[in-house]
């Protein structure tokens, strides 16, 4: 991978990690379905003039405004309010290994031995952690296995359709989410306007880096990096996600740092790794790499 690549993979990951940061400053003075309404709105009045979708692609949209827009970014931003932005990105983490699980009963992908055994220590993982003291009640720890949960969704649904352009389906997939959002926004929470009228700079910037910055221009730059390079080199650094958001949560919020959240952080990342990693193709892509150098040192001579 080139150098530049490689920082460049390291600037997505801990936007990513920052945007749990982010978030959490904006819910000192935004309640949380109201953030993520406003998130959305930037996001769709940004993308939506320069995308367009099929009634085809329509269909398939709905349900991921659904599943994604409200069930995992929603739930997230609510669970945020009541846990450290560490704890929520490790559990959430989980989406991995339970996309797998239902791939392998909804689509009838055959899952390996070690495979399955990743995704049982992930598991444990969020068993630990539960006895946390930042999973103040099983409410919250219900609420991220949805918001997971509602990811892994997702990408059965995405599966499923017809190709969609990944900032068109960010775009459309946050417009459908508004009315949905917003609804439950002004159905559960009150005094929104006053709130948002009165709120400092810290909830402006946890609503714009969370549009901007992670979702259209960190994924602009993943996408762009998974058409340079195989997914099974470029995937597991997403993986340092968590790991970034713990220690961001630690030097920047404050948040504390027990032995449940390092002992089950680490059995869920662990997990997720040996669930996901392709160690064949690693290995693969590693000789073909050692192969190619003699022929590149050979050109530049």
């Amino acid at each position: 991978m080139a150098l530049r690549h490689f920082f460049l993979v390291l600037l997505v990951v801990s936007i990513w990690a920052f945007n749990n940061i982010a978030i959490k400053w904006g819910l000192q003075d935004l309640p949380p379905l109201l953030m993520t309404t406003l998130r959305f709105i930037v996001v769709a009045l940004i993308l939506l003039p320069f995308t367009r979708v099929t009634r085809h692609q329509l269909a398939y949209l709905l349900p991921l405004a659904f599943t994604f827009g409200f069930m995992h970014f929603s739930l997230l931003f609510v669970s945020l309010s009541l846990t450290d932005a560490g704890t929520a990105a490790v559990i959430v983490q989980l989406g991995t290994p339970i996309a797998m699980l239902l791939a392998m009963v909804v689509l009838k992908e055959k899952l390996k031995l070690v495979q399955l055994l990743g995704i049982a220590v992930s598991l444990s993982g969020v068993v630990v952690l539960s006895g946390s003291p930042t999973i103040s009640s099983g409410w919250v720890l219900l609420l991220l296995l949805t918001s997971a949960f509602g990811w892994a969704v997702s990408n059965m649904i995405v599966k499923k359709s017809p190709p969609i352009g990944p900032l068109t389906l960010t775009g459309w997939l946050s417009f459908l989410a508004i009315p949905m959002v917003g609804g439950a926004s002004w159905l559960t929470e009150s005094d929104q306007l006053t709130l948002l009228l009165h709120s400092s700079w810290r909830g402006w910037f946890g609503i714009l880096f969370s549009a901007i910055g992670s979702s259209i221009v960190a994924y602009s730059l993943w996408y762009s990096l998974l058409r340079h390079y195989n997914v099974n080199l470029i995937m597991p650094y997403s993986l340092l996600t968590p790991v970034l958001a713990v220690v961001m949560g630690v030097t920047i919020l404050g948040d504390s740092l027990n032995g449940f959240k390092v002992a089950g952080a680490l059995l869920v990342i662990l997990g997720t790794a040996i669930a996901v990693l392709n160690l064949r193709n690693l290995r693969m892509h590693a000789r073909l790499s050692r192969l190619r150098l003699p022929r590149r040192s050979n050109r530049s001579h």
